[in-house]
């Protein structure tokens, strides 16, 4: 009878440990936040100066067509011309790819 209790004690904790296995590496790790700013105003910094930039660190759901994902919205202000422009982008939670820039 002991045996058998080993064996199953054994097989659930066999089992147990391949689960979570299985859900550690499915788990997506989000992109940080700070890192999709630093890319976005680098990208505008090549067009020119900047004035300023935000992004809000929490995430939203984003669909587009069939494709859902989560993503970040920030924004970015500059002058051009003595005029001040104000963009608003969507960037990727999981990959930092900007998915869509809109001036405001």
């Amino acid at each position: 009878m002991k045996n058998r209790d080993l064996l199953i004690g054994f097989a659930a904790g066999a089992a147990a440990a391949y689960i979570a296995k299985e859900v550690y590496e499915n788990k997506q790790t989000l992109y940080p936040a700070d890192d999709v700013l630093k890319k976005v105003k680098q990208s505008f910094k090549e067009e020119g100066p900047i004035d300023g930039s935000w992004i809000f660190m929490k995430t939203e759901p984003y669909s587009q067509h069939a494709v859902t994902t989560d993503v970040y919205k920030g924004g970015i202000t500059r002058h051009r011309e003595d005029a001040l422009e104000q963009y608003e982008f969507l960037a990727d939670a999981y990959t930092g790819a900007v998915v869509e820039v809109t001036k405001s």
